[in-house]
Protein backbone atom coordinates (compact mmCIF):
# COMPACT_ATOMS: atom_id res chain seq x y z
CA UNK A 1 0.00 0.00 0.00
CA UNK A 2 1.30 3.48 -0.75
CA UNK A 3 1.52 6.20 1.87
CA UNK A 4 -1.61 8.11 0.84
CA UNK A 5 -3.64 4.90 1.00
CA UNK A 6 -2.24 4.26 4.49
CA UNK A 7 -3.28 7.78 5.56
CA UNK A 8 -6.77 7.14 4.20
CA UNK A 9 -6.99 3.79 6.00
CA UNK A 10 -6.03 5.14 9.44
CA UNK A 11 -8.96 6.34 11.57
CA UNK A 12 -9.79 6.74 15.25
CA UNK A 13 -10.90 3.24 16.25
CA UNK A 14 -13.26 3.20 19.20
CA UNK A 15 -14.04 -0.50 19.53
CA UNK A 16 -11.63 -3.42 19.67
CA UNK A 17 -11.77 -7.20 19.75
CA UNK A 18 -10.34 -9.16 22.67
CA UNK A 19 -7.60 -10.57 20.42
CA UNK A 20 -4.13 -9.75 21.74
CA UNK A 21 -1.72 -7.70 19.67
CA UNK A 22 1.07 -10.04 18.61
CA UNK A 23 4.57 -9.35 19.97
CA UNK A 24 5.81 -8.90 16.38
CA UNK A 25 3.14 -6.31 15.59
CA UNK A 26 3.81 -4.48 18.86
CA UNK A 27 7.55 -4.38 18.14
CA UNK A 28 6.85 -3.09 14.62
CA UNK A 29 4.74 -0.24 15.99
CA UNK A 30 7.30 0.59 18.69
CA UNK A 31 10.11 0.60 16.14
CA UNK A 32 8.19 3.19 14.12
CA UNK A 33 7.98 5.28 17.31
CA UNK A 34 11.71 4.88 17.94
CA UNK A 35 12.53 6.05 14.41
CA UNK A 36 10.41 9.21 14.59
CA UNK A 37 12.20 12.54 14.14
CA UNK A 38 12.35 15.19 16.85
CA UNK A 39 13.67 18.74 17.17
CA UNK A 40 17.47 18.64 17.39
CA UNK A 41 17.14 14.84 17.72
CA UNK A 42 16.39 15.26 21.45
CA UNK A 43 13.86 12.40 21.45
CA UNK A 44 12.15 13.84 24.55
CA UNK A 45 9.79 10.96 25.18
CA UNK A 46 8.96 7.75 26.94
CA UNK A 47 6.33 5.27 25.79
CA UNK A 48 4.86 3.10 28.53
CA UNK A 49 3.28 -0.09 27.17
CA UNK A 50 0.36 -0.92 29.43
CA UNK A 51 -0.56 -4.58 29.04
CA UNK A 52 -0.85 -6.25 32.44
CA UNK A 53 -4.38 -6.57 33.84
CA UNK A 54 -3.38 -4.46 36.86
CA UNK A 55 -1.92 -1.63 34.76
CA UNK A 56 -4.88 -1.73 32.33
CA UNK A 57 -7.31 -1.37 35.24
CA UNK A 58 -5.37 1.70 36.37
CA UNK A 59 -5.30 3.43 32.97
CA UNK A 60 -9.01 2.69 32.50
CA UNK A 61 -9.67 4.76 35.65
CA UNK A 62 -8.14 7.75 33.87
CA UNK A 63 -10.57 7.81 30.93
CA UNK A 64 -13.99 6.43 31.76
CA UNK A 65 -15.46 5.50 28.38
CA UNK A 66 -16.97 2.12 27.58
CA UNK A 67 -15.20 1.80 24.22
CA UNK A 68 -11.84 2.56 25.87
CA UNK A 69 -12.19 -0.50 28.10
CA UNK A 70 -12.21 -2.82 25.06
CA UNK A 71 -8.57 -2.25 24.07
CA UNK A 72 -6.19 -5.15 24.75
CA UNK A 73 -3.34 -2.75 25.48
CA UNK A 74 -2.51 0.94 25.78
CA UNK A 75 0.53 3.08 25.17
CA UNK A 76 0.99 6.03 27.49
CA UNK A 77 2.96 8.66 25.58
CA UNK A 78 5.04 10.94 27.78
CA UNK A 79 7.16 14.04 27.29
CA UNK A 80 10.53 14.50 28.97
CA UNK A 81 10.19 17.99 30.42
CA UNK A 82 13.94 18.58 30.58
CA UNK A 83 15.12 17.19 27.22
CA UNK A 84 12.67 18.89 24.89
CA UNK A 85 14.06 21.57 22.60
CA UNK A 86 13.00 25.14 23.31
CA UNK A 87 12.80 27.72 20.55
CA UNK A 88 14.31 31.18 21.11
CA UNK A 89 10.95 32.69 22.05
CA UNK A 90 10.45 30.07 24.76
CA UNK A 91 8.12 27.71 22.86
CA UNK A 92 8.75 24.16 24.01
CA UNK A 93 8.61 21.55 21.26
CA UNK A 94 8.30 18.40 23.37
CA UNK A 95 4.55 18.02 22.75
CA UNK A 96 5.15 18.44 19.02
CA UNK A 97 7.90 15.82 19.07
CA UNK A 98 5.74 13.36 20.99
CA UNK A 99 2.88 14.02 18.56
CA UNK A 100 5.12 13.17 15.60
CA UNK A 101 6.13 9.89 17.25
CA UNK A 102 2.52 9.09 18.18
CA UNK A 103 1.33 9.54 14.62
CA UNK A 104 4.16 7.25 13.50
CA UNK A 105 2.68 4.76 16.00
CA UNK A 106 -0.83 5.20 14.61
CA UNK A 107 0.24 4.85 10.99
CA UNK A 108 2.41 1.79 11.73
CA UNK A 109 -0.56 0.23 13.54
CA UNK A 110 -2.81 0.92 10.55
CA UNK A 111 -0.18 -0.66 8.30
CA UNK A 112 -0.53 -3.84 10.37
CA UNK A 113 -4.33 -3.69 10.28
CA UNK A 114 -4.57 -2.52 13.89
CA UNK A 115 -6.59 0.34 15.31
CA UNK A 116 -5.64 3.27 17.50
CA UNK A 117 -7.24 6.43 18.83
CA UNK A 118 -5.64 9.54 20.26
CA UNK A 119 -6.95 10.07 23.80
CA UNK A 120 -6.00 13.43 25.28
CA UNK A 121 -9.07 14.20 27.41
CA UNK A 122 -8.02 11.91 30.26
CA UNK A 123 -7.88 12.73 33.97
CA UNK A 124 -4.43 14.32 34.16
CA UNK A 125 -4.11 14.09 37.94
CA UNK A 126 -5.03 10.37 37.94
CA UNK A 127 -2.52 9.59 35.19
CA UNK A 128 0.15 11.49 37.11
CA UNK A 129 -0.61 9.68 40.37
CA UNK A 130 -0.93 6.20 38.84
CA UNK A 131 1.86 6.40 36.24
CA UNK A 132 4.28 8.98 37.63
CA UNK A 133 7.67 9.03 35.95
CA UNK A 134 10.23 11.52 37.27
CA UNK A 135 10.69 14.39 34.84
CA UNK A 136 7.90 13.23 32.50
CA UNK A 137 4.34 14.31 31.84
CA UNK A 138 1.67 12.44 29.90
CA UNK A 139 0.71 13.80 26.49
CA UNK A 140 -1.65 11.12 25.15
CA UNK A 141 -2.96 7.62 25.76
CA UNK A 142 -3.20 5.40 22.70
CA UNK A 143 -5.38 2.29 22.90
CA UNK A 144 -4.05 -0.30 20.44
CA UNK A 145 -5.76 -3.42 19.18
CA UNK A 146 -7.62 -5.32 16.50
CA UNK A 147 -10.58 -3.30 15.26
CA UNK A 148 -14.00 -4.80 16.02
CA UNK A 149 -16.15 -5.57 12.98
CA UNK A 150 -18.87 -3.24 14.32
CA UNK A 151 -16.48 -0.41 15.21
CA UNK A 152 -18.02 2.95 14.32
CA UNK A 153 -16.20 4.41 11.34
CA UNK A 154 -17.66 7.51 9.79
CA UNK A 155 -16.71 9.00 6.46
CA UNK A 156 -13.35 10.76 6.55
CA UNK A 157 -14.20 14.41 5.91
CA UNK A 158 -11.29 16.70 5.17
CA UNK A 159 -11.07 20.29 4.01
CA UNK A 160 -10.11 20.83 0.40
CA UNK A 161 -6.47 21.53 -0.46
CA UNK A 162 -7.50 25.06 -1.49
CA UNK A 163 -8.81 25.70 2.03
CA UNK A 164 -5.59 24.73 3.81
CA UNK A 165 -2.72 25.35 1.39
CA UNK A 166 -1.40 28.71 0.30
CA UNK A 167 1.26 29.24 -2.30
CA UNK A 168 3.31 32.45 -2.15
Amino acid sequence: MDFIELCKRRFSARKFTAEAVSPDDLQYVLEAVRLAPSACNRQPWKFVVIQSDEAKAKIQQCYDREWFMSAPLYILCMRDKERNWVRGDGKQHGDIDVAIAVEHLCLAAADKGLGTCWVCNYDVSKVQSLFARDGYEAVAIIPLGHIAADCPHGEKIRKSADDIIEYV
